[in-house]
């Protein structure tokens, strides 16, 4: 897929390099040690359900590229186009439900009822996309998307109003044909490996399908259980009662509520997960005592939990998270930073995960010192470190990854995934952490079609930077290419302990 246009646009071989001749000739050079190695990806949100089945297909352009993307939709909602119009269904109304931010659903359902209707017509839906693709320019949205359509679907003709219908119908008709396929892209992608986010009481089914159909395809499930360990968000009380049904016997209190997430944890690495994945607004760690997160999980249940009982329980089912990835060898995965649903209304039409989450800044020094005295020394543990907070990775980041054997630095992330947030990671973080305290690339991506773009993106953006340590005399070549696939390959699949046979 990354090498179809080699010889019919050679000018493009050396995009997003450095402009300078003698750091662009050795970037390129390092990048074509590592363009071709395989695809590790041990972190995002494909949908399992696309690889399960053979015959599943990628649906439409829309269905593709639009709908599920809260990338593409957050820029089109910030200029004031209705989600409705890109084809989003809001969810069922709950009257009185409280929201992320404390709310009651009362404005936000009285607002809904004038809402515009959802659009179901797919051609209609893209036209209105492609009319707005200028909004894309120079962001990392714009970038995959063209090198999706070109890489993948063979189409270098820029998304506009004008190409709008022509491009749909190309990308419609080559959806349809087998070699378009979910898990044909998977091979032809080179994916070695992809791992989902799934919740924890989750059966895993679409994860058995695979793994009972043949298939050579490496597909795992990740544990997440986030909505179980903060005790105020509006779901907690269903989450807490499918992860009952999922164990077989009511969760009334913090100990059953242990044994129950090492319970499904241990079905999880029956199914081949190799980490848990947390996204937690704060770093904030602490051991309660038993008594008192017994108190606080009490209250949670008659719905008089306070928001300071919240961020105490959930720094302590952190430590004690940890303590179980010490004791079943899962990665501790942390993503860091994000106040989640910023936008009240727009959560409690359709809810979680639509472009709502806005970054927050993070201390880490202090706020993870309870659960590092306790596991920062301890090898069983990796624990992974994310955040947006930019400005805490040569602050508080890279010193921490570069003195605990437990902690590694996951890489740029969601608002920082980009060719400018690349650079700027390894120009804070490996003068102090070192590359081998960081962990590589994950893509943590919904959009199919975007993880070999977004790896491919990543792999040039390490080329260019390491070029420029060879040229300033910095590192030689040759440790520049032995860096190269590292950071392409070889650190994600130590980090995550593929490189092993760990959870097979």
């Amino acid at each position: 897929m990354r090498e179809r246009f080699a010889e019919t646009d050679p000018d493009r071989a050396d995009r997003y390099f450095d402009p300078d001749p003698a750091q662009r000739r050795i970037a390129r050079e390092l990048y074509e040690g590592i363009a071709g190695l395989p695809i590790v990806s041990p972190h995002g949100h494909v949908e399992p359900r696309l690889l399960a089945d053979p015959d599943a297909t990628l649906g439409t352009p829309a269905d593709l590229f639009i709908i599920p993307d809260h990338y593409i939709l957050r820029m089109l909602y910030s200029q004031g186009i209705p989600l409705e119009a890109l084809g989003v269904e809001p969810r069922p109304a709950r009257p009185g439900a409280a929201t992320a931010a404390g709310a009651t659903t009362g404005a936000a359902t009285a607002a809904s009822t004038t809402a515009p209707a959802v659009e179901t017509d797919h051609r209609r839906i893209w036209q209105l996309f492609a009319d707005n693709a200028f909004l894309f320019r120079a962001t990392p949205s714009g970038l995959w998307l063209s090198e999706a359509l070109r890489e993948t679907f063979g189409i270098a003709e820029p998304l506009t109003g004008a190409s709008a219908m022509a491009i749909y119908d190309e990308v419609s008709e080559k959806l349809a044909r087998p070699e378009f396929r979910p898990r044909r892209l998977f091979e032809r992608a080179r994916i070695e490996t992809l791992c989902t986010t799934d919740d924890a009481a989750d059966p895993l089914a679409s994860h058995r399908a695979i793994r009972e159909s043949g298939w050579s395809g490496d597909v795992r499930p990740t544990f997440r259980c986030d909505q179980l360990v903060n005790v105020l968000v509006p779901e907690w009380r269903d989450r807490l009662d499918a992860l009952s049904a999922s164990v077989g016997r009511d969760v009334t209190s913090v100990a059953a509520l242990v044994t129950a997430l090492e319970e499904r944890r241990t079905y999880f690495c029956e199914m081949g997960c190799v980490a848990t994945d947390h996204g937690i607004e704060s770093a904030y760690t602490e051991a309660l005592t038993p008594a008192e997160a017994e108190g606080i999980f009490s209250r949670a249940l008659r719905r008089k939990a306070t928001p300071d009982d919240a961020r105490r329980f959930t720094g302590h089912m952190l430590v004690e998270l940890a303590r179980m990835s010490v004791d079943d060898g899962l990665v501790m995965q942390l993503h860091v930073g994000s106040l989640r649903d910023h936008d009240p209304a727009l959560y409690e039409r359709f809810g979680p995960d639509m472009g709502g989450d806005i970054p927050v800044a993070v201390e880490f020094t202090r706020s993870l010192r309870p659960l590092l005295e306790r596991f920062g020394t301890d090898p069983r543990l990796t624990l992974i470190l994310f955040t947006l907070d930019e400005t805490a990775y040569a602050r508080e980041l890279a010193p921490l990854a570069g003195h605990y054997p437990a902690v590694r630095l996951g890489p740029p992330w969601w608002f920082h995934d980009s060719l400018n947030g690349m650079t700027r990671y390894f120009d804070q973080v490996i003068e102090t952490a070192g590359l081998y305290n960081t962990t590589g690339f994950n893509d943590d991506t919904r959009a199919f079609c975007s993880i070999p773009v977004r790896h491919d993106v990543w792999r040039r953006a390490s080329a260019s930077w390491l070029a420029g340590l060879v040229v300033r005399r910095i590192v030689t070549e040759d440790e520049a290419r032995q860096m190269a696939r590292e950071t392409a390959y070889d650190l994600a699949k130590r980090a995550y302990r593929l490189d092993d046979g760990a959870s097979e």
